[in-house]
């Protein structure tokens, strides 16, 4: 996903199911549960999207994601074998 340039946060949502996500490039701003974060490239999180949140770039300028979402709430894991 590309996310355009943004000054500030859009209202955050609500919903079923866990995210994670990947900064490829840019900033990106993920307000989550009334906290601000700012992920960098190379960083990654994951959360509950029960808890309220919106994902954004920053006014820095565009932010390039790779985000998988499962709708059945179920946390991801990277295994390395």
């Amino acid at each position: 996903m590309v996310y355009s340039a943004r000054k500030t946060a859009p209202e955050p949502r609500v919903h079923d199911g866990y995210e994670w996500l990947y900064v490829l490039s840019g900033q990106v701003r993920l307000a989550l549960d009334g906290t601000e974060h700012v992920i960098e490239p190379g960083e990654a999180a994951e959360f509950d999207t029960r808890l309220p949140h919106s994902i954004s770039a920053t006014a820095a300028g565009p932010a390039e994601v790779l985000s998988i979402f499962s709708a059945a709430g179920e946390r991801f894991h990277t295994r390395l074998t």
